[in-house]
């Protein structure tokens, strides 16, 4: 969490552990979500927005990894 939170310049995080209940081949996931003030957070359900492309995705990825 907190690479991420440095990587992304996110002020913090919300973590969240999932295993079995909804899914359909039962594993343990973890979810670690940056944070923001009036980011539209609510309870367990965050605004989810698609890459708009593969090179967006790519250049999170890359951030992450260097933070770690």
């Amino acid at each position: 969490a907190g690479a991420m939170e440095d990587a992304l310049g996110a002020a913090g995080s919300f973590v969240a552990m999932n295993n079995r209940i909804s899914q359909s081949v039962p594993h343990l996931h973890v979810h670690v979500v940056p944070r923001n003030r009036k980011d539209g957070l609510r309870g367990f359900f965050w605004p989810r927005h698609k890459y708009a492309s593969d090179e967006e995705a790519a250049e999170y990825a890359r951030k992450l990894r260097a933070a770690l």
